[in-house]
């Protein structure tokens, strides 16, 4: 840069010039002239000394932008940060000591935000920069920075606010049941194209945690999250026993006390079901609807967990998981947004990647990717991919589902998917699809960062649920994706069947 710009000085000062021209601001405001015209509605060239309190509130919120950035919430830290500033200012002769005490004895006055706020997709800024990393053209995260390139996402912006908003109704709707949860339980939402595994709409996070707004460099739960799963890994474990061609939906499987090694403790661990009661010999499809554990261990014990965790790959899930009993019953830990696209792809029968940057193009006008891909057929059989949707619709029509409550005339969108709720009540998640290659996927987790409990019959279908309904019904009612893809008759007859034959002999 030396050589570039003629001298060291003049080098220094083109460093200090990006910095102030891309560093975070707070309230997705990258840079101080973007901060100047968001805070105060003014160009940072009309400030003059008397503005001295403004930029001195700019300047201090460079060190940290979610605790210094002015909110009507908390002025008392931004307020002693600004005058520790103007203080500085002073020192070093940069404005007198009367305009010092004019500075401090203003107050802090920000502009008046529109009612029509920004758009917030911190979780998409970050998975873009992590995906301009991993591609092997030779362009960074910089050149986005920089201007060098545009980038163009498969989000959907619509979709995006959509998501943004049931994840915090859902949110408030546990909050109200916890108020000593407010502002701290999180959330995390992804929604994939089936055909492709195209990111619609990602939200890695609230959009406030701790009373402070999040930004792009929050930690983003849907790629770095490494959870359990819960009873959301169980249509893998179905469709592995499906694979092997022993089970099919009416298969009469044991629901009965069942135990598994304790860790490595020379002892049985005893598996019990949520609501402490077995059932007896009923249709495997019945199991899976009402997420019987028991079932889904024996299952394990008959095809193997080297079955399972073959079937997880397949689908695209990259996490390993452990290759123990309890893996069945979601034990072990996985990203959600490989979980998502497992669903996916059984809901569509396509492998894909799922993937965020749709095209980039230089500051020339040159495109350097295009990224309309394709998948390819998951490698399974048809029959055991039928059967899989099959049983996961039913887990929404059949009485007793854990997702049954999307079975009535409020929620007019076939759909199929599963409840998941981890090992005391520490999160819960639901999953779901709408059907084949022109449906989509809508994964959602929620829980404690510190992975407390979330409390008892706090469950997948209680707290995720309703946040998966929103998002469900908004988008396919404002037409955002097309037409609701129907499920195929004979597999609706299917179920509408086994109905009528469990009404007769109840």
């Amino acid at each position: 840069m030396q050589a570039c710009f003629g001298s060291k000085h003049r080098a220094k000062e083109e460093i200090l010039a990006r910095y102030a021209s891309f560093i975070y601001m707070g309230n997705s405001q990258y840079g101080f002239e973007g901060a100047a015209e968001y805070y105060f509605s003014r160009s940072l060239a009309t400030f003059t000394v008397d503005d001295a309190d403004k930029a001195a509130l700019l300047a201090g919120i460079a060190k940290s932008p979610r605790t210094y950035a002015p909110s009507a919430k908390e002025t008392g830290r931004v307020l002693r940060r600004r005058d520790q500033t103007l203080g500085l200012m002073a020192r070093n002769g940069y404005i007198s000591r009367d305009k010092l005490r004019e500075a401090k004895q203003r107050p802090i006055q920000v502009a008046s935000r529109r009612k029509n706020k920004r758009l917030q997709a911190h979780a998409v800024v970050e998975n873009v920069f992590e995906e301009l990393k991993g591609r092997p053209i030779g362009l960074s995260p910089e050149d986005l920075r920089h201007g060098r390139i545009q980038v163009y996402s498969t989000v959907d912006a619509r979709v995006q606010q959509i998501v943004n908003e049931a994840l915090e109704n859902g949110l408030e709707l546990y909050e109200k049941r916890h108020p000593s949860a407010k502002g701290i339980i999180q959330g995390s939402v992804v929604v994939l194209r089936n055909r492709d595994a195209g990111i619609l709409a990602e939200a890695g996070g609230r959009q406030f945690y701790e009373g402070r707004s999040a930004s792009y460099s929050d930690f983003n739960r849907v790629t770095k999250s490494l959870r359990q799963n819960g009873s959301a890994m169980k249509p893998i474990v179905y469709l592995a026993a499906f694979r092997r061609g022993k089970f099919d939906l009416d298969t009469m499987v044991p629901d009965q006390p069942i135990s598994v090694p304790d860790g490595g403790k020379q002892t049985e661990k005893w598996i019990s079901n949520y609501d402490g009661q077995f059932k007896g010999m009923i249709p495997l499809r019945k199991a899976l609807a009402e997420s019987r554990n028991a079932v889904a261990i024996w299952i394990t014990e008959q095809i193997g967990i080297d079955n399972i965790l073959e079937v997880s790959r397949s689908l695209g899930v990259e996490t390993p998981l452990q290759p123990y009993p309890t893996t069945a019953l979601g034990a072990s830990e996985v990203k959600l947004l490989e979980l998502a696209n497992a669903y996916r792809t059984m809901a569509s029968g396509i492998l894909a990647q799922p993937y965020v940057i749709r095209r980039i193009i230089r500051d020339s006008g040159q495109v350097v990717a295009e990224n309309e891909q394709g998948g390819s057929p998951v490698n399974l059989d048809d029959g055991a991919l039928s059967l899989i949707q099959e049983g996961m619709r039913g887990v929404v029509r059949i009485p007793g589902g854990t997702a049954h409550a999307l079975n009535s005339r409020g929620f007019p969108i076939p759909v199929m998917g599963k409840t998941g709720t981890t090992n005391m009540f520490r999160d819960t998640l639901f999953i779901g699809s709408t059907y084949g290659p022109e449906g989509i996927t809508v994964a959602v987790r929620i829980g404690f960062d510190d992975n407390r409990s979330l409390g008892s019959k706090e469950t997948g279908g209680r707290v995720a649920l309703p946040v998966f309904k929103e998002i469900m019904l908004k988008a396919y009612r404002e037409k955002l994706l097309g037409p609701v893809p129907e499920f195929p008759a004979q597999m609706e007859r299917s179920i509408s069947a086994y109905l009528d034959g469990d009404s007769i002999e109840q």
